[in-house]
């Protein structure tokens, strides 16, 4: 194998394939390496650690087609570490002899024969509209769980709904529901459970133009152009999540998206990176403070412009910080959110303050002294 390759379209190929090359201890080590394909006037990169899959073309002149599997780490730090320019790759007893400029390395590959096979899924392709679905991906993903002792909280609900596709995460502590009106991408009553790993890898490679999508009975792919992400769906049934939304909320508060997002990020600091201390919102119609206490550390206070209306006086209400502000961020540019209360141990919902329904960030309290 022989191909020639601009570096750094080399190195985006590699930094994208690289994100899913087994991280684990324990699985094959042939997955801690790239899959290299050269043929015609392209390479192709994989890097899968069996549950995820991601393949991704990079334009070359090659001169002899061929397959290697190369470590992954140590091909994307020299890659890096060259000069800009043109680099080659060349593929000589069981080395891959890597050039460009003055510099040269020679780096051991892994038997190819050892690479799995990977998973070839077939059914009908539904094309898209990629920059509305990476919107409501960054909305819903950060709800997902990262505790893999709960799977089935890791992925994110795509349901087919009576005008569109609902997407719904939850770690069990916030819950993300988005309604894409018009996108079809699953058949009447159909619902699928992606894992959120995957999901974030789509969202990354997601822009301008169309994405294509499969669903097969345990598989699912997405493709954009020169790319393609596979992953291996999640068995379970999701919770039950609409009974955790209220019908009403007599305690509502509009705010300035900025200036809360800002004012939660300083508070936040006396207790960062020790116990998380909550921060506390104390709701009156004079004007909200926000503050945190951490023991044997100190406490900061910070009062914003906001309008309140409920059937309270006031009504103080704490939050995980990081939490709180992941939806936040999820309403985008709305100039301001809206968060509604029953009481201090209820759950409270935060969006944005525009009227629009499609979005809804659901956020559970902390119980405080």
């Amino acid at each position: 194998m022989k191909f020639r390759c601009e570096r750094d379209a080399l190195a985006d190929a590699i930094t994208t394939a690289q994100r899913a090359v087994a991280s684990r201890t324990g699985v094959l080590p042939v997955l801690s390496g790239l899959r290299v394909v050269a043929s015609t006037d392209s390479v192709e990169l994989v890097g899968s650690d069996l549950e995820l899959t991601v393949r991704v073309h990079a334009p070359a002149d090659v001169g002899e087609s061929g397959t290697a599997v190369i470590p992954a780490k140590l091909l994307a730090e020299v890659v890096r570490s060259l000069d800009p320019g043109s680099v080659s790759v060349d593929i000589v007893d069981e080395e891959a002899r890597i050039a460009a400029g003055p510099s040269r390395f020679a780096l051991r590959v892994l038997p190819t024969e050892d690479f799995p096979r990977l998973p070839d899924v077939s059914g009908d392709a539904v094309t898209t509209d990629a920059g509305e679905l990476a919107t409501a991906l960054h909305q819903v993903i950060s709800a997902a769980s990262r505790d893999d002792a709960r799977p089935i909280l890791t992925g994110v609900l795509l349901a087919a709904t009576t005008d569109g596709l609902r997407l719904v995460a939850t770690d069990s502590y916030r819950l993300a529901v988005r309604d894409l009106s018009g996108v079809t991408m699953l058949s009447e009553g159909q619902q699928v459970l992606v894992p959120a790993k995957g999901l974030t890898e789509v969202q990354r490679l997601l822009g301008d133009g169309n994405l294509e999508v499969v669903f097969s009975e345990r598989e699912a792919v997405f493709r954009v152009e020169g790319a393609e992400v596979t992953t291996r769906l999640i068995e379970g049934d999701f919770p039950n999540y609409e009974q955790l939304i209220p019908s009403d909320y007599p305690n509502r508060l509009t705010v300035g998206r900025e200036v809360l997002a800002e004012a939660c990020k300083r508070v936040r600091l006396v207790g960062q990176g020790r116990d998380n201390s909550p921060v506390r919102m104390r709701m009156t119609p004079e004007g909200t403070e926000l503050s945190a206490v951490a023991q044997e550390v100190g406490e900061a206070r910070e009062t914003i412009d906001a309008k309140f209306e409920g059937t309270d006086a006031e009504l103080t209400v704490a939050f995980n910080p990081e939490f709180l502000l992941d939806g936040i961020q999820a309403c985008g540019d709305a100039a301001e959110v809206v968060i509604e209360c029953l009481d201090p141990l209820k759950p409270a919902t935060l969006r944005p303050s525009d009227g629009d329904d499609d979005f809804l960030y659901l956020l559970m309290p902390v119980r405080i002294s």
